[in-house]
């Protein structure tokens, strides 16, 4: 191989290599905006149940929320938990731009192998956003969390968990049931949000500062408005 060859060759190598590298921000900018659109269905689905009435009076109340469009169950009786999902503050021009975090935890417990589900955590005290605004932060070391009640006849229940800071709201395969959280761990991803918005930002200055803000968030910030109205 002549060594003209080899130039041309390496040349073509770096250009191609240069090309992927450069078109990496804009295929995780469309993987999160996949991600908050699922986030829209999600909160859509929720607002939409019949069963979820007391999700939506709470949502009302809130002074946040956190989104998980799809929570993995991996195993049955010992297995673990993890999904994206979008943190967003209820401020006074309505709801923030959402901040992207990974939600993971393990568990021992009755589970269905593969199973997914949609999850809302409604936070009800600055507290609960606070805590969740940290580095990272631990479900129910730092601020309460109780399962959200479902169904006619549940909602009566609530007395005991009225002052939890946080309530855990879920859909398994269509179906509205309350859902425990206990134990996760809910992690900023920086990265993500700087690829979204293509400015770095740390979550608190995305959820109150307006530093960033992008296009593509308009729909869930509508549909949680519209969710908190009904």
């Amino acid at each position: 191989m002549s060594s003209l060859t080899f130039s041309r060759r390496t040349l073509l190598t770096g250009i191609a290599g240069a090309a992927v590298f450069s078109s990496l921000p804009a295929l995780a900018a469309s993987e999160d905006q996949s991600l908050i659109d699922s986030a829209r269905i999600t909160v859509d689905a929720f607002a939409n149940d019949g069963q979820m009435s007391d999700l939506r009076r709470k949502l009302a109340q809130a002074k946040g929320v956190f989104v998980v469009p799809q929570l993995l169950k991996a195993s049955f009786i010992i297995g673990g938990e993890g999904g994206s999902g979008v943190l967003l503050a209820k401020t006074a021009n309505g709801w923030s731009e959402p901040s992207i975090y990974t939600m993971g935890a393990g568990s021992i417990g009755l589970q269905i192998g593969g199973e997914a589900s949609q999850v809302m955590l409604v936070l009800m005290n600055d507290k609960a956003v606070n805590a969740i605004l940290r580095n990272e932060f631990k479900l129910g070391a730092d601020a309460t969390v109780a399962a959200g009640p479902v169904g006619m006849g549940v909602e009566a229940a609530t007395t005991s968990n009225l002052g939890a800071d946080i309530y855990s709201f879920a859909k398994t395969r269509g179906l509205a049931a309350g859902i425990s959280v206990e134990g996760a761990v809910i992690t900023a991803r920086h990265g993500r949000n700087t690829a979204y918005y293509g400015k770095e930002a740390h979550p608190r200055n995305i959820l109150y500062d307006n530093v960033v803000s992008n296009p593509g968030t308009m729909a869930l910030r509508q549909s949680l408005a519209n969710a908190e109205m009904r």
